[in-house]
């Protein structure tokens, strides 16, 4: 890999940043935002195709002539949270914040992109930036691909980051294979009888059976799958009746369940089902359950892990950074990207949870939290790091092919 010391002049990133933050976005619906990330590329000389996955962006960049290809992405949506913070740039939008990062993602793509393209000699073949709506629930990574993104973009590989709270402040975390688990949601549907209170035998109470529904759930993953298998199962709703003096005749609870492994997934739905229905029957109801796949989990492939590794030690040093972080039952819909095309996604350490910054409400700095703040002490952290890893892509190429 050549050694040259980016200069990263960080304070336009920043602001860039903070703009972004303020017009926070949900969904699909990031108008504003993709005009600013648009305006901001086009600025530099970069190519900019956009509406792919409803409102999704590429910026298209090309180097020294080169037959490789390099994917790097940011997520550009928000939360329906409503700001807690007073500083300048809080989000304009009523209930609607950035409280995941997303804008620092962008801003830290978006220094590299303006980085790259002042200095193209640096690197040979293409670099896609990848704007995606939609993170957040939406699976806006599953809409561009669908829609052409990497047949319209080929990469040879893909990478991406996530700022994250508790890991010091601009080291890099990552791991081969499982980083990120998957994302499914259930729902049980309990049918009984209602009747009077005071004579709960004429009828079957739906709200006791979905009660045991709940307790019983809770043995899938303690006793019916092996102790190797990593898998968080949780209750997280249950609704029934409407009055005091009515024993409820239906009732529904819903949840989610997070794994590493789609076999692991599958057992648990089908436990779901036998629990749900022999537990239901114990009581004279009813049960009929549903199980949703929202997304699969983040696989990171070995060599573009380690490539990734190499790339984040000339960035933080090696003694900043993790190989083999511990994986997070959180999920990230980059797992759709990395089942489509091989690559890395990473963590950039935001801080300590209570840092100072003016502004910024009373709570916990953390992610999807109403006093969430970006660090932006990352961001020539995440410009170094996606630049490196356009500029030596080329040689990595060389050397996976050898």
């Amino acid at each position: 890999m050549r050694h040259v010391h980016e200069v990263i002049d960080v304070a336009p990133v920043r602001e860039l940043r903070r703009r972004l933050h303020a017009c926070a976005e949900l969904g699909y619906e990031v108008h504003q935002t993709a005009q600013v990330v648009c305006e901001a590329l086009e600025s530099w000389g970069v190519e900019v195709t956009r509406g792919i996955g409803k409102t999704g962006l590429v910026g298209t960049l090309a180097g020294r002539p080169g037959t490789t290809a390099i994917g790097l992405r940011a997520d550009m949506d928000a939360l329906p949270i409503h700001e807690a913070n007073t500083f300048a740039h809080r989000s304009r939008n009523d209930g609607v914040m950035h409280a995941c990062g997303h804008d620092g993602h962008m801003a830290m793509l978006l220094g590299a992109a303006r980085y790259l393209a002042a200095h193209r000699d640096e690197f040979s073949g293409t670099v896609h930036f990848i704007f995606q709506p939609a993170e957040e629930g939406g699976a806006g990574a599953r809409a561009m691909i669908e829609d052409g993104l990497f047949e319209r973009f080929p990469v040879d590989a893909v990478f991406g980051v996530h700022n994250w709270p508790g890991l010091p402040q601009g080291s890099i975390a990552l791991r081969p294979g499982g980083l990120m688990a998957s994302s499914n949601l259930f729902k049980v549907q309990v049918q009984g009888t209602e009747c009077h209170a005071a004579m709960p035998h004429n009828g079957a109470d739906a709200l006791l059976a979905a009660s045991q529904i709940a307790l019983s759930l809770q043995t899938i993953v303690s006793r019916r799958l092996r102790p190797i298998d990593s898998a968080v199962l949780s209750v997280t709703q249950i609704h029934s009746g409407n009055a005091d003096g009515i024993v409820p005749g239906s009732a529904w609870l819903s949840g989610a369940v997070r794994t590493f492994d789609r076999a692991v997934t599958d057992a648990i739905e089908k436990r779901i089902d036998e629990v749900a229905r022999t537990a239901a029957a114990t009581f004279g109801c009813t049960a009929q359950s549903s199980f949703f796949r929202s997304y699969p989990p983040t696989v990171n492939d070995a060599f573009e892990a380690d490539y990734a590794a190499q790339v984040a030690t000339q960035v933080v040093g090696a003694d900043n950074v993790i190989v083999n972080c511990e994986p997070t039952m959180a999920s990230e819909d980059f797992s759709f990207m990395l089942q489509a095309r091989p690559g890395c996604y990473a963590f950039i350490g935001n801080g300590a949870a209570d840092q100072s910054i003016d502004g910024r409400a009373a709570g916990p700095c953390e992610l999807h939290n109403a006093s969430y703040e970006f660090n932006d002490e990352l961001i020539p952290v995440g410009v170094r790091y996606f630049v490196r890893l356009a500029r030596s892509f080329g040689e990595r190429a060389k050397r996976k092919s050898a």
